[in-house]
């Protein structure tokens, strides 16, 4: 006979639990633990147990699993699965000292990560412009139509051989105005330093352009989400110069880059 308060076995007749002192007189009928039924919160705290990284799971794998024990110790074997609650408390347990640990080394390495993409995305704007600046001095020379009219220009062909119109002087991905989580706004500029209006530009088929160059041209280049994709604005010009600022938009102001 199983006693009903601690499940210990009574050999014989006894009235009373051999281990516990419990009376068995009105002890309930009870089955060998070999028939027993699985507890189902014994299964929950070992699922939720295996998920401990979740800091939720974690503390319903504990609450679970000391039920499921209580329960089971109480059934008389009909309930089984000490085992499972037992390691879903250990589990459970261990989730309570691994997830500070886990959300300190997250607390260090996320900014680290952060600033670390942003450095590589402002490095990445000032490579872009250095490339521009070479492209449009290659571009001047090798057509002689002044500097390109717009980024679009400095692309390459899909196919074929590069043209005054397609030179295939920058990537398409520069050329599409954004790389590496900045945006790129190329403006045409006059002899005076004033912007164009290049609806009006007349075309220069003698160098097999549709569309005639520009004297001076800028360029800016800003983070799409400041803070998050760069921090530093960029300006350059046809003088080469590359400039930037840490408020705002960068312009032919601000300090050149060391």
């Amino acid at each position: 006979m199983f006693c009903p308060n601690c499940g210990a076995v009574n050999e014989g007749q006894g009235q009373f639990c051999v281990k516990c002192g419990q009376s068995l007189a009105s002890s309930p009928p009870v089955v060998s633990p070999s028939q027993g039924v699985t507890s189902g919160k014994a299964v929950a705290s070992l699922i939720c147990g295996v998920l401990f990284f979740i800091f939720p799971a974690a503390v319903a794998a504990v609450v679970l699993g000391h039920i499921s024990l209580a329960e089971i110790r109480k059934s008389a074997g009909r309930l089984k699965g000490d085992g499972l609650a037992v390691t879903g408390l250990v589990l459970g347990y261990m989730g309570f000292l691994v997830i500070p640990i886990i959300l300190i080394i997250a607390a260090i390495a996320i900014p680290n990560l952060l600033r670390a993409r942003i450095a590589a995305n402002e490095a990445s704007a000032v490579g872009s412009l250095r490339e521009i600046n070479i492209a449009e001095v290659t571009y001047s020379s090798q057509y002689g139509n002044g500097f390109a009219p717009n980024l679009g220009t400095l692309d390459g062909p899909e196919g074929g051989v590069s043209s005054c119109d397609d030179a295939g002087l920058i990537p398409s991905s520069l050329a599409g105005g954004s790389k590496a989580g900045y945006v790129f706004h190329y403006v045409p500029l006059d002899e005076s330093g004033a912007e164009l209006n290049m609806e009006n530009r007349s075309a220069a088929p003698a160098r097999g352009c549709s569309q005639a160059g520009v004297p001076h041209f800028k360029v800016t280049a800003d983070p799409i989400n400041p803070g998050t994709t760069g921090m530093r604005s960029y300006y350059t010009d046809d003088s080469g110069v590359i400039r930037r600022s840490s408020d705002g938009q960068a312009t032919a102001d601000s300090p050149p880059l060391q």
